[in-house]
């Protein structure tokens, strides 16, 4: 195919093309349409056709062909092109029939299928594609899978009169479908009804149908019987496992494909970087950011987006921003990572600057981009801005409250004392408000001293979830610090004889690339002789230095040496001990906790930074401290 360009053209002229005669439709269409071409690509290219004289009956179909699946809910005349099309096609083929079925959304192609001209195996496939669309689009309508479900097994069945049941892309397409609407034990009788009709496409099928119901354990055992993998068997079981909530599995194996000289495709690059994030660590975060550099990805939207994600929740903000202003192109998805991250480091100033770029740029808010918003303005005391964003977010973008939203503003209000206001909002709440809400009334009360109300919020909460295990700690907490314990005591008592305990508060940092886990007390550690002995070095100095223990937090009527020697073994300790042993100084010690860090642990950390000079980063379970020279990043506002 030769293609001449005009000799002389004006330079405002729009660039055209000559056909040469020899050359056909479809070579033609291969040269004007790209890669991935829309409608609008498409309907131009039709245009080109027809101004060349191209635009034959014999050269619609493959037009159809390049037709991208349409949207459901299309408008009439987007559906009534490809019908046009096929209708008036010289040749009613089979290629025709089936690219029409695959262009069209649900339930059009099952409505057509019986007055098709021709057929072939290959339509059971686009039949099949259609219902599996159908059910991975958007929300439906209650009954909608099971309906689905039907159509599904009487397409089956169709297959199978017509003979066609046992073509190996019909047996891909049946288990493909049986997997997306969850059906597991029809997807493994199709996949075990004929053996020798398998490849590699029909062996992922039942990994993503396993790992789409939760049942890692059969996808395991799938995926270590295979005899051929490929890069999209291994991302199906990364994905399922950070899925499933076992990131450090998901990061094992991620290293494991790689160590094995397999490419990692972009779906299990996001998956692994997910799963770094969920365990804030950023070694293993820069371990998957490394794989992109040496095979020379192009960053796309999604991996830009996923990287400014993973280096904010494992503790460099600092690399999230450089990625994200060097992503050449950012979707919504970049900016609320990057928003939300900025809010999560205390940065709220800088999150709420980078929101009103964001507007500038043309971009339109999500309800993530206000929870981010928010949720800055809670962590950095910005209560007139918070107010003002809260109302913007519906008067002037359309978005209502939710749960998210109402729990930032509260923080927000409770956190600057105006805890009246905060209890006004959720009484105002149009949706019945979540008992986290008023877990942070709670939470509030015990920070401003506020006994009665603490008193009448902590015993609300327990009636309206008596399993939950924070509600009981806090009240006994407000209690302790009334000094009232044997209110305390019967709070714990409360707890015990409804089985519920305090959840175990465990710190984890990652050192000489293994994860180092620490619980309370702990001796388990195979160094646990040199971390308590570091531990004593540092007590020693930080006493000489002034620091005296805050024991408030020790929720029994003991002595105050006792509680003193309690605190001295919490979790975060062990680590920061460990971290003076195995990071190398001048790097930050950096400690991922499951719980918040407790207000003495706080002030040790503080001074450990100014007396050692070093630098501790620790994420809690609701943002970063940045401690260093004897100051915090939160300010003291967490």
């Amino acid at each position: 195919m030769q293609f001449e360009k005009p000799a002389a053209a004006a330079s405002r002229r729009a660039p055209t093309f000559q056909a040469n005669p020899a050359a056909d439709a479809r070579q033609l269409l291969g040269a004007l349409l790209p890669r991935r071409p829309a409608l609008r690509h498409v309907l131009q290219a039709h245009a080109r056709l027809a101004v060349l004289g191209l635009a034959t009956a014999r050269a619609l179909p493959y037009l159809l062909a390049a037709l991208p699946r349409l949207p459901p809910g299309g408008a009439e005349a987007c559906y009534s092109y490809p019908l046009s099309l096929f209708c008036h096609s010289s040749a009613a083929s089979a290629f025709a029939s089936n690219h029409l079925l695959r262009a069209l959304p649900h339930p059009l192609p099952l409505r057509l299928f019986p007055r098709l001209p021709r057929r072939n195996p290959h339509s059971f496939t686009f039949l099949l594609a259609s219902l599996s669309n159908h059910l991975l689009d958007a929300d439906h309508a209650v009954g909608s899978s099971s309906a689905s479900r039907f159509l599904g097994s009487h397409v089956h069945a169709l297959a199978v009169k017509a003979g066609a049941a046992g073509d190996l892309y019909v047996r891909n397409a049946l288990v493909h479908f049986y997997g997306v609407c969850g059906n597991v034990e029809a997807m493994r009788r199709v996949f075990d009804e004929l053996p020798l009709v398998r490849d590699v496409v029909t062996w992922n099928a039942v990994l993503a149908g396993y790992v789409r119901v939760g049942m890692m354990a059969n996808a395991r055992e799938l995926f270590d019987g295979m005899t051929v993998r490929d890069e999209v068997s291994w991302s199906t079981v990364i994905g399922g496992y950070v899925k499933e909530g076992e990131p450090e599995v998901a990061l094992r194996m991620f290293r494991n494909m790689v160590m094995q000289g397999l490419r990692a495709n972009e779906a299990s690059i996001v998956t692994a970087m997910s799963g770094a994030a969920q365990l804030g660590l950023l070694e293993q975060g820069k371990f998957v950011h490394e794989v992109v550099r040496r095979a020379k990805m192009t960053v796309s939207v999604n991996v830009g987006a996923a990287l400014v994600d993973m280096y904010s929740k494992c503790g460099s903000i600092a690399a999230a921003r450089e990625v994200f202003d060097a992503m050449p192109r950012r979707d919504v998805f970049a900016w609320n990572s990057m928003i939300c991250g900025l809010a999560s480091h205390g940065l709220g100033n800088d999150a709420v600057e980078l929101f009103e770029k964001f507007v500038t740029e043309g971009f339109s808010p999500t309800s993530i981009t206000f929870v981010g918003v928010l949720n800055a303005c809670s962590r950095t005391g910005l209560v007139d801005e918070g107010r003002w964003y809260f109302r913007l977010m519906s008067e002037k973008y359309g978005i209502d409250s939710e749960m998210e939203h109402y729990g930032c503003m509260v923080d927000l209000l409770s956190r600057a004392g105006l805890v009246q206001e905060a209890i006004d909002l959720i009484e105002g709440m149009h949706i019945v408000p979540d008992p986290v809400l008023w877990g942070t009334i709670l939470s509030a009360c015990k920070r401003h001293g506020l006994v009665d109300l603490g008193i009448t919020v902590g015993n609300k909460l327990i009636e309206l979830e008596p399993a939950h295990d924070g509600h009981y700690v806090l009240l006994a907490s407000i209690y302790a610090t009334a000094k009232k314990w044997d209110e305390v005591r019967k709070v714990r008592k409360l707890m015990s004889s409804r089985g519920t305990s305090k959840s175990a508060g465990w710190s984890m940092m990652e050192a000489r690339g293994t994860v180092h886990k620490f619980l309370v007390g702990d001796m388990d550690h195979k160094e646990s002789v040199q971390i308590y002995n570091m531990l004593g070095i540092i007590d020693r100095r930080l006493a000489e230095a002034g620091y005296v223990p805050n024991v408030s937090s020790v929720l029994h009527d003991i002595g105050d040496e006792e509680k003193i020697h309690a605190i001295k073994v919490h979790s975060e300790r062990l680590a920061i001990a460990y971290g003076f042993i195995v990071v190398e100084a001048g790097s930050p010690i950096r400690i991922v906790k499951n719980l918040s860090v407790c207000g003495d642990c706080h002030e040790f950390s503080k001074m450990v930074t100014k007396v050692f000079s070093r630098e501790i980063i620790v994420r809690d379970g609701s943002r970063f401290h940045h401690m260093k020279d004897g100051k915090c990043s939160c300010h003291d506002y967490w």
